[in-house]
């Protein structure tokens, strides 16, 4: 794990190049530069593929509350992921429990009743009886890390005494190897939170966690966590997918999806709802997720907008606008008709305090209702929120313009500084009735930004490079790319995106943001391929369109000038781009030759001083057909110097993705 952090740490390295503080020095844009936006590369999370349990929620303990359930998945239940034991021959039941939850929002809870935890005769193992847990897919820790251990106790009768173990199987009939231990004594006759730190004594991949009560009669347990000390900026976020996160250099994140946003499988009553993800952890509301898993939401609202505090990305939280994903119940078959269904408009009032609640929350003072239950939970200042979307992908239809129009109207009134994010559908083409409706709308009152879709084979991307230059440009209403992808994860799928890309710097102007989806995908729990970065518990993946991505995302700036650099006899497999950066003081010129031959370019900077040399970092391959995945990573960007003149011509590599980095005068 030390060599790949080291190995990520470079590469991420190769592309941000040295940290802009030591560069830094704002300049004038030469005549002939088109101002473009500076937030075109960001990031869209959705709990996906195990994205947020078991992935960048870094909490080590699967089902730690019990609320999994048969409705989320056949065969769930309370005691998913959970095993009884009993060594020493001890004996006890296991009851599963709603009365007098910790919450509401949380019911369920187990009872252990243990009736024998006497060893017979000279037996030498273990003793109690309790409840093992294997986390996802395993718990991994290492040698002399801290994890954190906390678990709800009630007491039911005498005090109890309960041994937690951080152990390693040793298979049937034996006792685990012990990492780390601590007992503790139960005396709370009502719900009381217990806290202990464990640091193991070797590292392991494997561990379980068991909680074994020594004494006899009841207990009433819930809530159960193991999180590392050891997480991004302290904020209970895993610190590897959250680097990798980090160095994208992402301009804003969009969140909580997707489709996770409205519930997609099963109608309104697993809608997310922001409001029930904000307090203490064991006061959160779980749901079913869309992809067929739960969500504990110990990743929700607060989480995520200290997150984009922590990385500097504006926060683009999504709400549903009281119509469910058309894919309710298989709807996706049904097209045209589908199976969207709308609340009544009478109901439509508590979708709108949903969006106005949440403004206040983000963005009111500790006086307001809304603004101190933030304070409260650690945040007196507010969280300056800018953009709001109202909508996810819904089918354009007339109940869908309705309700949109309906709470588009309200918060506008009350925020009219708050940049709105509407949706052009499930398929953003100009053959797709979504599309051209979503348009309609935005057009008609005036939208600041809508959220186009699409995912298509990479040919889409390479034959498509001009899809935004007829855009009008006098329409008030901006593009946002807000989830697309080429559907496979080679290196030519990458450098068909980076063409694409050029396209869309080339229309700054019109398209404002961009943000490749989806993001993460834990190994075995794929719900959607491809994605950009791929895990397990001790391994990150990053793909080829990661690398992309990051070349785009660290070159970031205001000014798109397209007379500096171009290829001799291009095609639609050479693509250039200069972008310049007026507060770094920086100029990025980006070449892509995705051709099987190198290729000439020539580069024009008359415009500008720059220096008598400058780093190139190149992203290539030897074959197109190149990616990273967990058996190799053969694919990552390499950087150095390059003489640079006024005028010069370059021979760009084939099967290849470059910038330069120049500081300029």
């Amino acid at each position: 794990m030390k060599v790949r952090n080291i190995l990520q740490a470079l590469t991420l390295v190769a592309f941000m190049g040295a940290p802009a503080s030591a560069m830094a020095q704002k300049v004038k844009a030469p005549a002939g530069g088109k101002k473009i936006s500076k937030e075109l590369i960001g990031i869209f999370f959705e709990d996906i593929s195990y994205s947020a349990d078991g992935g960048l929620y870094a909490e080590l303990v699967e089902n730690g509350s019990f609320e999994y359930s048969p409705a989320e998945r056949d065969g769930w239940g309370p005691g998913t992921s959970w095993k009884q034991i009993r060594p020493g021959h001890s004996l006890g039941t296991l009851q599963v429990r709603m009365d007098n939850p910790i919450h509401p929002n949380n019911p369920t809870y187990m009872r252990l009743h243990t009736e024998r935890v006497k060893e017979y005769h000279d037996y030498a193992g273990w003793k109690g009886f309790g409840l093992e847990n294997g986390g996802f897919d395993g718990i991994a820790v290492k040698a002399g890390a801290k994890y954190d251990f906390s678990v709800f106790f009630r007491n039911i009768g005498s005090a109890k005494q309960v041994r937690v173990v951080l152990g390693v199987p040793q298979g049937w009939g034996k006792d685990p190897k012990v990492l780390a231990e601590t007992t503790l004594d139960v005396n709370a006759t009502s719900w009381q939170k217990y806290e202990a730190v464990l640091s193991p004594s070797e590292d392991c991949a494997n561990a379980v966690l068991q909680i074994l009560v020594l004494t006899q009669g009841d207990v009433d347990i819930d809530q159960v966590s193991l999180m590392p000390q050891d997480t991004y900026k302290g904020h209970g976020l895993r610190k590897d997918l959250a680097e990798a996160l980090a160095g994208l250099q992402p301009k804003f994140m969009r969140f909580p999806g997707g489709c996770v946003v409205h519930g997609g499988g099963d109608g309104f009553w697993d809608t997310y709802r922001w409001k029930t993800t904000i307090g203490p952890k064991e006061q959160r509301r779980g749901i079913k997720n869309t992809w067929g898993y739960h969500q504990s939401m110990g990743l929700g609202y607060y989480e995520y907008f200290q997150f984009c505090e922590d990385l500097g990305m504006e926060p683009l939280p999504i709400l549903p606008c009281g119509v469910s994903c058309q894919g309710t119940n298989g709807g996706w078959n049904m097209w045209p008709t589908q199976a969207q269904d709308a609340c009544p408009m009478e109901e439509m009032d508590e979708w709108v305090n949903e969006a106005l609640d949440l403004i206040e929350w983000a963005n009111g003072d500790v006086n307001t209702t809304w603004g101190k239950k933030r304070a409260e939970q650690g945040h007196p200042k507010p969280f300056n929120l800018k953009y709001l979307g109202l909508g996810n992908e819904e089918k354009i239809s007339p109940e869908f313009e309705e309700r949109f129009k309906y709470i588009y109207d309200r918060v506008r009134a009350k925020y009219p500084n708050i940049v709105i994010v509407g949706t052009a559908g499930p398929g953003s083409h100009k053959d797709n009735p979504d599309y051209e409706n979503g348009w309609r709308i935005a057009d008609e009152i005036g939208i600041d930004v809508l959220d186009e879709h699409y995912y298509e084979p990479r040919d889409y991307f390479l034959n498509n490079q001009q899809n935004y230059d007829n855009y009008p440009r006098d329409r008030k209403t901006k593009v946002y790319l807000g989830e697309y992808a080429a559907k496979d994860k080679k290196l030519a799928d990458a450098l068909y995106e980076g063409l694409y890309l050029l396209g869309i710097e080339r229309n700054g102007d019109v398209v404002t943001m961009t943000s490749y989806a989806p993001l993460f995908c834990k190994k075995q729990h794929e719900s959607w391929n491809p994605d950009l970065i791929y895990f397990d518990n001790t391994n990150v993946i990053l793909t080829c369109s990661y690398y992309v991505q990051q070349m785009f995302g660290t070159t970031a700036g205001d000014y798109y000038y397209g007379d500096v650099a171009k290829f001799e006899g291009g095609d639609k497999f050479q693509g250039t781009s200069a972008v310049l950066n007026t507060e770094k003081g920086e100029l990025y010129i980006k070449l892509i030759n995705a051709a099987e031959e190198a290729k000439t370019a020539t580069i024009d900077l008359s415009k500008f001083k720059v220096p008598a040399q400058a780093p190139m970092t190149t992203l290539t391959a030897s074959s197109l057909d190149t990616e990273n995945n967990f058996d190799a990573q053969p694919v990552a960007p390499q950087t150095k110097d390059i003489k640079i003149s006024k005028k010069m011509k370059l021979t760009v590599e084939p099967r290849s993705a470059n910038v330069i980095r120049l500081t300029v005068k």
